[in-house]
Protein backbone atom coordinates (compact mmCIF):
# COMPACT_ATOMS: atom_id res chain seq x y z
CA UNK A 1 0.00 0.00 0.00
CA UNK A 2 1.30 3.60 -0.71
CA UNK A 3 -0.54 5.20 2.39
CA UNK A 4 0.51 8.35 3.78
CA UNK A 5 2.74 8.70 0.46
CA UNK A 6 1.73 12.07 -1.77
CA UNK A 7 1.92 11.57 -5.98
CA UNK A 8 1.48 14.01 -8.41
CA UNK A 9 0.16 13.42 -12.23
CA UNK A 10 1.28 16.07 -14.93
CA UNK A 11 -0.21 15.47 -18.04
CA UNK A 12 -0.18 11.83 -20.24
CA UNK A 13 -2.93 10.00 -22.47
CA UNK A 14 -5.15 7.57 -21.41
CA UNK A 15 -2.60 5.10 -20.22
CA UNK A 16 -1.93 7.83 -17.62
CA UNK A 17 -5.95 7.42 -16.20
CA UNK A 18 -5.16 3.62 -15.73
CA UNK A 19 -1.66 4.39 -13.32
CA UNK A 20 -3.46 7.07 -11.67
CA UNK A 21 -6.61 4.64 -10.75
CA UNK A 22 -3.61 2.15 -9.56
CA UNK A 23 -2.12 5.02 -7.08
CA UNK A 24 -5.58 5.58 -5.98
CA UNK A 25 -6.51 1.84 -5.60
CA UNK A 26 -3.01 1.70 -3.22
CA UNK A 27 -4.64 4.46 -0.91
CA UNK A 28 -2.24 7.06 -2.12
CA UNK A 29 -2.76 10.78 -2.10
CA UNK A 30 -2.81 11.71 -6.16
CA UNK A 31 -3.44 15.15 -7.17
CA UNK A 32 -3.27 15.79 -10.78
CA UNK A 33 -2.88 18.48 -13.21
CA UNK A 34 -3.63 18.78 -16.87
CA UNK A 35 -6.65 16.79 -16.97
CA UNK A 36 -9.07 19.17 -17.11
CA UNK A 37 -10.78 17.34 -19.92
CA UNK A 38 -11.17 14.42 -17.92
CA UNK A 39 -14.82 13.50 -18.62
CA UNK A 40 -14.99 11.03 -15.44
CA UNK A 41 -12.14 11.59 -13.09
CA UNK A 42 -11.74 8.86 -10.48
CA UNK A 43 -12.51 9.56 -6.88
CA UNK A 44 -10.25 9.89 -5.02
CA UNK A 45 -8.12 12.48 -7.33
CA UNK A 46 -8.13 16.25 -6.86
CA UNK A 47 -7.82 18.05 -10.20
CA UNK A 48 -5.70 21.00 -9.68
CA UNK A 49 -3.50 23.64 -12.04
CA UNK A 50 -0.10 23.20 -12.08
CA UNK A 51 2.02 25.23 -9.84
CA UNK A 52 5.12 25.48 -7.62
CA UNK A 53 2.55 25.24 -4.74
CA UNK A 54 1.05 22.17 -5.92
CA UNK A 55 4.67 20.30 -6.13
CA UNK A 56 6.36 21.42 -2.93
CA UNK A 57 4.10 18.64 -1.15
CA UNK A 58 4.92 15.85 -4.01
CA UNK A 59 6.82 12.68 -2.46
CA UNK A 60 6.51 11.54 -6.10
CA UNK A 61 6.21 13.52 -9.48
CA UNK A 62 4.85 11.22 -12.53
CA UNK A 63 5.19 12.48 -16.19
CA UNK A 64 4.18 11.14 -19.11
CA UNK A 65 5.61 7.73 -20.97
CA UNK A 66 7.75 9.99 -22.41
CA UNK A 67 8.31 13.01 -19.78
CA UNK A 68 8.61 15.78 -22.15
CA UNK A 69 10.54 17.66 -24.91
CA UNK A 70 13.64 20.05 -24.64
CA UNK A 71 11.33 22.84 -23.69
CA UNK A 72 9.65 21.49 -20.67
CA UNK A 73 6.68 21.13 -22.53
CA UNK A 74 4.44 17.86 -21.94
CA UNK A 75 2.30 15.59 -23.43
CA UNK A 76 -1.38 15.97 -22.17
CA UNK A 77 -4.05 14.90 -24.21
CA UNK A 78 -6.67 15.82 -21.50
CA UNK A 79 -5.69 19.37 -20.91
CA UNK A 80 -7.14 22.60 -22.14
CA UNK A 81 -3.84 24.73 -22.75
CA UNK A 82 -0.40 24.30 -22.71
CA UNK A 83 1.46 22.24 -19.25
CA UNK A 84 5.17 22.75 -19.29
CA UNK A 85 7.18 21.56 -16.84
CA UNK A 86 10.12 24.92 -15.62
CA UNK A 87 13.11 25.20 -13.24
CA UNK A 88 10.70 27.01 -10.92
CA UNK A 89 8.56 23.62 -10.86
CA UNK A 90 11.55 21.24 -9.97
CA UNK A 91 12.88 23.51 -7.71
CA UNK A 92 9.66 23.65 -5.24
CA UNK A 93 10.28 19.81 -5.25
CA UNK A 94 11.00 18.68 -1.76
CA UNK A 95 14.28 17.14 -1.36
CA UNK A 96 13.84 13.42 -1.26
CA UNK A 97 10.86 13.76 -4.12
CA UNK A 98 11.33 10.84 -7.02
CA UNK A 99 10.45 11.88 -10.70
CA UNK A 100 9.17 8.69 -12.04
CA UNK A 101 8.75 8.81 -16.36
CA UNK A 102 9.12 6.48 -19.01
CA UNK A 103 11.30 7.87 -21.05
CA UNK A 104 13.65 10.93 -20.04
CA UNK A 105 14.89 13.40 -22.63
CA UNK A 106 18.00 15.49 -21.95
CA UNK A 107 16.49 18.51 -20.51
CA UNK A 108 14.42 16.65 -18.00
CA UNK A 109 17.84 14.96 -17.16
CA UNK A 110 19.24 18.25 -16.61
CA UNK A 111 16.33 19.42 -15.09
CA UNK A 112 16.44 16.85 -12.18
CA UNK A 113 20.30 16.81 -12.08
CA UNK A 114 20.47 20.37 -11.24
CA UNK A 115 18.06 20.27 -7.93
CA UNK A 116 19.15 16.92 -6.84
CA UNK A 117 15.92 14.92 -7.72
CA UNK A 118 15.78 10.95 -8.45
CA UNK A 119 14.86 10.25 -12.01
CA UNK A 120 13.54 7.12 -12.70
CA UNK A 121 13.20 5.92 -16.15
CA UNK A 122 10.76 3.14 -16.30
CA UNK A 123 11.13 1.58 -19.31
CA UNK A 124 14.75 0.96 -18.38
CA UNK A 125 12.91 -1.78 -16.74
CA UNK A 126 13.28 -4.98 -18.64
CA UNK A 127 10.29 -6.44 -17.12
CA UNK A 128 8.54 -3.17 -18.31
CA UNK A 129 10.05 -3.11 -21.44
CA UNK A 130 9.51 -6.88 -22.31
CA UNK A 131 5.45 -6.12 -21.06
CA UNK A 132 5.66 -3.07 -23.01
CA UNK A 133 6.81 -5.12 -26.45
CA UNK A 134 3.54 -6.58 -26.95
CA UNK A 135 1.07 -4.05 -26.97
CA UNK A 136 3.67 -2.76 -29.70
CA UNK A 137 4.40 -5.52 -31.87
CA UNK A 138 0.45 -6.33 -31.78
CA UNK A 139 0.06 -2.32 -33.15
CA UNK A 140 2.86 -2.95 -35.37
CA UNK A 141 0.77 -5.62 -37.13
CA UNK A 142 -2.04 -4.10 -37.04
CA UNK A 143 -0.63 -1.39 -38.65
CA UNK A 144 1.14 -3.75 -41.28
CA UNK A 145 -2.51 -5.49 -42.26
CA UNK A 146 -4.10 -1.85 -42.74
CA UNK A 147 -0.89 -0.66 -45.26
CA UNK A 148 -1.05 -4.23 -47.31
CA UNK A 149 -2.83 -6.28 -50.01
CA UNK A 150 -1.48 -9.58 -49.46
CA UNK A 151 -1.24 -11.88 -46.40
CA UNK A 152 1.52 -12.00 -43.17
CA UNK A 153 1.57 -15.37 -43.68
CA UNK A 154 3.74 -16.51 -46.82
CA UNK A 155 5.51 -13.08 -46.61
CA UNK A 156 9.07 -12.63 -45.88
CA UNK A 157 9.22 -9.83 -43.19
CA UNK A 158 12.95 -8.09 -42.03
CA UNK A 159 13.37 -7.02 -38.01
CA UNK A 160 15.60 -5.06 -37.63
CA UNK A 161 17.17 -4.97 -33.85
CA UNK A 162 16.87 -7.91 -31.24
CA UNK A 163 15.92 -6.09 -28.51
CA UNK A 164 13.17 -7.23 -26.43
CA UNK A 165 10.54 -5.48 -29.30
CA UNK A 166 12.60 -6.74 -31.77
CA UNK A 167 12.57 -10.45 -30.01
CA UNK A 168 8.57 -10.31 -29.82
CA UNK A 169 8.29 -8.81 -33.08
CA UNK A 170 9.98 -11.91 -34.54
CA UNK A 171 8.14 -13.89 -32.55
CA UNK A 172 4.77 -12.16 -33.50
CA UNK A 173 5.54 -12.42 -37.49
CA UNK A 174 6.66 -16.40 -37.41
CA UNK A 175 3.70 -17.33 -35.80
CA UNK A 176 1.51 -15.88 -38.26
CA UNK A 177 3.78 -17.70 -41.49
CA UNK A 178 5.87 -15.44 -42.38
CA UNK A 179 9.69 -16.06 -42.71
CA UNK A 180 10.99 -13.93 -41.04
CA UNK A 181 14.95 -12.38 -41.79
CA UNK A 182 16.38 -10.28 -38.53
CA UNK A 183 19.47 -7.87 -38.17
CA UNK A 184 21.97 -7.91 -35.35
CA UNK A 185 24.60 -6.19 -34.32
CA UNK A 186 25.77 -8.87 -31.74
CA UNK A 187 26.88 -12.41 -32.24
CA UNK A 188 24.93 -14.06 -29.24
CA UNK A 189 21.71 -12.54 -31.19
CA UNK A 190 23.07 -13.94 -34.20
CA UNK A 191 22.82 -17.52 -32.57
CA UNK A 192 19.78 -16.74 -30.32
CA UNK A 193 17.77 -15.92 -33.92
CA UNK A 194 19.14 -19.05 -35.31
CA UNK A 195 18.00 -20.90 -32.21
CA UNK A 196 15.01 -19.58 -32.61
CA UNK A 197 13.96 -20.82 -36.71
CA UNK A 198 14.94 -17.26 -37.98
CA UNK A 199 17.20 -15.56 -40.87
CA UNK A 200 19.77 -13.79 -38.76
CA UNK A 201 22.05 -11.24 -40.55
CA UNK A 202 24.21 -8.60 -39.38
CA UNK A 203 22.82 -5.21 -39.77
CA UNK A 204 26.71 -4.24 -41.84
CA UNK A 205 24.64 -7.00 -44.63
CA UNK A 206 21.58 -4.99 -44.76
CA UNK A 207 21.97 -3.99 -48.44
CA UNK A 208 22.74 -7.12 -49.71
CA UNK A 209 19.75 -8.22 -47.71
CA UNK A 210 16.87 -6.45 -48.49
CA UNK A 211 15.87 -7.24 -51.98
CA UNK A 212 13.20 -9.62 -51.59
CA UNK A 213 11.66 -7.95 -48.44
CA UNK A 214 7.75 -7.40 -47.95
CA UNK A 215 7.34 -5.58 -44.42
CA UNK A 216 10.43 -4.13 -42.51
CA UNK A 217 10.49 -3.75 -38.83
CA UNK A 218 13.01 -1.12 -37.50
CA UNK A 219 13.74 -1.01 -33.37
CA UNK A 220 17.19 0.08 -34.07
CA UNK A 221 16.83 4.15 -33.22
CA UNK A 222 20.10 4.94 -35.63
CA UNK A 223 19.80 5.70 -39.41
CA UNK A 224 20.15 2.46 -40.78
CA UNK A 225 17.37 2.27 -43.44
CA UNK A 226 19.28 4.84 -45.63
CA UNK A 227 19.16 6.17 -49.02
CA UNK A 228 21.54 3.43 -50.23
CA UNK A 229 19.47 1.08 -48.55
CA UNK A 230 16.13 2.12 -50.21
CA UNK A 231 17.59 1.82 -53.72
CA UNK A 232 17.35 -2.34 -53.09
CA UNK A 233 14.37 -2.06 -51.29
CA UNK A 234 11.27 -3.20 -53.27
CA UNK A 235 8.48 -0.34 -54.13
CA UNK A 236 5.68 -2.67 -52.61
CA UNK A 237 7.45 -3.01 -49.54
CA UNK A 238 6.29 -1.46 -46.40
CA UNK A 239 8.21 0.10 -43.75
CA UNK A 240 7.27 0.50 -39.93
CA UNK A 241 9.52 1.85 -37.89
CA UNK A 242 9.51 1.53 -34.07
CA UNK A 243 12.47 3.14 -32.84
CA UNK A 244 12.25 6.62 -30.94
CA UNK A 245 11.63 9.41 -32.87
CA UNK A 246 13.27 10.87 -35.58
CA UNK A 247 13.73 7.16 -36.33
CA UNK A 248 16.00 4.94 -38.14
CA UNK A 249 14.69 5.44 -41.56
CA UNK A 250 15.19 7.85 -44.34
CA UNK A 251 11.97 9.18 -44.62
CA UNK A 252 12.30 11.67 -47.44
CA UNK A 253 14.06 9.19 -49.53
CA UNK A 254 11.67 6.46 -48.99
CA UNK A 255 8.50 8.97 -50.24
CA UNK A 256 10.82 9.86 -53.13
CA UNK A 257 10.82 6.40 -54.53
CA UNK A 258 7.52 5.34 -53.69
CA UNK A 259 8.00 3.26 -50.75
CA UNK A 260 5.59 3.55 -48.07
CA UNK A 261 7.28 4.21 -44.78
CA UNK A 262 6.17 4.93 -41.61
CA UNK A 263 7.02 6.15 -38.06
CA UNK A 264 5.29 4.56 -35.35
CA UNK A 265 6.25 5.63 -31.83
CA UNK A 266 3.83 4.97 -29.16
CA UNK A 267 1.56 2.13 -30.72
CA UNK A 268 1.02 0.62 -26.97
CA UNK A 269 -0.98 3.78 -25.97
CA UNK A 270 -2.67 3.99 -29.40
CA UNK A 271 -3.44 0.38 -29.45
CA UNK A 272 -4.06 -1.05 -26.26
CA UNK A 273 -3.73 1.99 -23.41
CA UNK A 274 -5.54 0.03 -20.80
CA UNK A 275 -2.81 -2.57 -21.18
CA UNK A 276 -0.26 -0.09 -21.23
CA UNK A 277 -1.40 1.85 -17.84
CA UNK A 278 -1.45 -1.49 -16.48
CA UNK A 279 1.63 -2.06 -17.39
CA UNK A 280 3.30 1.31 -16.34
CA UNK A 281 1.10 1.70 -13.23
CA UNK A 282 2.11 -1.70 -11.52
CA UNK A 283 5.77 -1.32 -12.44
CA UNK A 284 5.40 2.43 -10.37
CA UNK A 285 3.76 0.84 -7.44
CA UNK A 286 6.72 -1.68 -7.29
CA UNK A 287 9.01 1.08 -7.60
CA UNK A 288 7.48 3.75 -5.10
CA UNK A 289 7.17 0.52 -2.64
CA UNK A 290 10.79 -0.36 -2.89
CA UNK A 291 11.93 3.13 -2.41
CA UNK A 292 9.91 3.23 0.88
CA UNK A 293 11.35 -0.03 1.69
CA UNK A 294 15.00 1.32 1.17
CA UNK A 295 14.10 4.28 2.97
CA UNK A 296 12.84 2.02 6.68
CA UNK A 297 16.30 0.18 5.66
CA UNK A 298 18.34 3.71 6.35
Amino acid sequence: MLTGIRIVFLGGDARQLEVIRKCVDMDAAVSAAGFEKWDAPSPGVNLEQLSPELLSHADVLVLPTVGCDEEGNINALFSSGRLQLLDEHAAALPAGCTVYTGIAKSYLRSLCARHKLKLVELLNRDDVAIYNSIPTAEGALVMAIQNTDFTIHGSTSMVLGMGRTGFTMARALQGLGSTVKVGVRKQEHFARAAEMGWKPFMTGELLQQVSDTDLIFNTIPNMIITAQILTRVPRQCVIIDLASAPGGCDFRYAEKRGIKAMLAPGLPGIVAPKSAGMIMGNALVQSISEEILNKGDQ
